[in-house]
Formats: C-alpha cells, sequence, structure tokens
C-alpha cells in the first residue's frame, strides 16, 4: 500500500493560442522591448507648429499684355470705361470692342491691353503730329456780366498822357494743312456767348451758356458714335466722329436727338441744352484730334 503525501499537481495542456498569448504578454513586459509611444499632448502656450501651405498658382497675364507699350495698343487704368478709351483715341469705342473681340463692353479689366487702331494700320504713322489749322476768332463772356445801373454817370477822371503806340508786327499766317483731313466745314454748335475758355488740364473745351432747350447743333458732318450719358461727368452726351482724324463732343444736354450709327450733317439739330451733369445749363463741346483736345477756336469761324 503507497501512501501519498503530497498531491501530484498536473500542468494542464494549453493550447497553441494561449502560448502564443502568454508570449505576446511576456514579450510586452519586458523592459528591453518598450511599445511605441505617441505624444498626444497639446502643444506649449507660446509654440507653434509649422503647416506646410499649398503653393498659389500663378495668376494668368490680363489679355493682349504681350502688346503693352507698343505703338497702337493701350492698357487699361482703374476707372476706364471703353467709352472714355475711345474718346481719349479719337475712336468709336464698338471699333475698339470688334478689334480685341470683346463681346460685353463691361466685362474689361486692369491691365488688360487693346488695340486702338484698325489691324493693318501702321500705328506710328496715325501718331504722327501734324500742323493744326490757323486760329479762329472767339470772345469769352461771362455768364453774368455786370452792368452799370441806369442813370448813372462815372467820375471824371483826368486825360493820360499820350503816349506813342508801337504796332506789333501781324503774326504770319499758318501755312495751310495739306491733310485732306484737316478739310472740314465747321460751324458753331451753339448761338450763345462763350462762357469759359479752352484750358487743356481741366475743361478739355468751350462752355457756352444759354438757356434750357437751346438748339445744339452738329458742327460738321459726321456718324454719332456715341449717345447717352455713360461718361461720367459729362452728363447726357453726344459724340461724333467726322473722319479718321477728328471727333467731336456734346455734353450736359438736357435731350438727345440722335442715336448712334446716325449720320449727321454740319448744322443738323442733334440735342437741345441743358445741365445734366453740371451746375448750370450750358454746352460743354470738345474738338480732338486724334483723341487729343485741342482749342476749338483754332477752326470754329470767326463770329
Amino acid at each position: 500500500m503507497k501512501l501519498t503525501l503530497f498531491p501530484v499537481l498536473r500542468r494542464p495542456r494549453l493550447g497553441l493560442a494561449a502560448l502564443a498569448m502568454t508570449a505576446v504578454l511576456a514579450g510586452c513586459a519586458s523592459p528591453t522591448h518598450k511599445a511605441p509611444v505617441e505624444d498626444r499632448q497639446a502643444p506649449a502656450t507660446g509654440s507653434t507648429v509649422s503647416t506646410p501651405v499649398p503653393a498659389e498658382t500663378p495668376k494668368a497675364p490680363p489679355p493682349g499684355a504681350e502688346n503693352a507699350g507698343k505703338p497702337g495698343y493701350y492698357t487699361i487704368k482703374p476707372g476706364d470705361t471703353l467709352i472714355r478709351i475711345g474718346l481719349d483715341n479719337g475712336q468709336n469705342w464698338r471699333d475698339i470692342a470688334r478689334w480685341n473681340g470683346i463681346e460685353n463692353p463691361n466685362l474689361i479689366e486692369v491691365g488688360q491691353v487693346l488695340r486702338i487702331v484698325a489691324p493693318g494700320v501702321d500705328a506710328s504713322t496715325v501718331a504722327t503730329a501734324r500742323p493744326v489749322p490757323p486760329p479762329g476768332r472767339v470772345e469769352s463772356k461771362p455768364l453774368d456780366s455786370a452792368s452799370p445801373a441806369s442813370g448813372a454817370t462815372a467820375a471824371a477822371a483826368p486825360a493820360p498822357a499820350a503816349s506813342p503806340v508801337v504796332a506789333a508786327p501781324a503774326p504770319a499766317p499758318a501755312a495751310p494743312s495739306t491733310d485732306p483731313e484737316d478739310n472740314l466745314n465747321w460751324a458753331w454748335p451753339a448761338a450763345g456767348p462763350v462762357a469759359s475758355g479752352f484750358d487743356e488740364a481741366r475743361s478739355k473745351g468751350l462752355a457756352i451758356s444759354g438757356k434750357a432747350g437751346d438748339p445744339v447743333l452738329a458742327a460738321a458732318d459726321g456718324r454719332v458714335v456715341y449717345a447717352g450719358s455713360g461718361l461720367r461727368g459729362y452728363g447726357n452726351l453726344v459724340i461724333v466722329k467726322h473722319n479718321a482724324t477728328y471727333l467731336t463732343a456734346y455734353a450736359h444736354n438736357q435731350t438727345l436727338l440722335v442715336k448712334e450709327d446716325q449720320a449727321v450733317r454740319r448744322g443738323q439739330k442733334i440735342a437741345e441744352m441743358g445741365s445734366s451733369d453740371a451746375e448750370r445749363v450750358q454746352l460743354h463741346f470738345e474738338i480732338r484730334r486724334q483723341g487729343k483736345p485741342i482749342d476749338p477756336a483754332r477752326l470754329l469761324p470767326p463770329r
């Protein structure tokens, strides 16, 4: 008879899955095999975290930029409109739109370069200055001229001593222009007195006074290239193109009597005088030679 003092403890059989799990746990507990740790703490106050910035797509140049600075081209500036560009360059704004493939005249951008001479025209010859015909005579009168009171007498004053008068030599007459573009038969656009003369820096034309509704006449034969109020500072405006060199502008009208692309004759009534976009009733009249304002008195006949 055998006596067993201690019970025999049998080690349970472990399956393969249990053995694998045991090995993994042992590896994790081993100090020589540390598991990777991801630091999820927020950055300290004042520290910066750099974030990659995506590269910006380069902006395409404005249309026509390759022609900037060339003769016969114009770079659009802030505030420009096709009407203003046409007036300043002696062109019909519709022609400029057609030459540049512009369908919507309101969709132009600063920096865009426009062709301002017809395709096939040598821009260098267009920009060449030509002599202007000799001036006519114009007298400027203020709008409110004071007249002496009825019955008033001026105080007698001693007559000044006579002094010899030396006649100034008469200026040599300017040579007549040989350019057929200058041979236009000009007429005054209104019958009123001239309130202010030509000033290239400010007015760019003549201010002719009158009453609301007075007739405004075409100064020479031509074709209307603009009739509207889309040019700031001019009110109701008519622009007539007479040939490749000259155009005229009639501003501040109360009523326009012509439409764009309409042919007009010298002396034809094209508008009625008014005060649109002006402080008083007046006709602002400009003559532009290749887009440059010139003194109308140099072309209008003497009164």
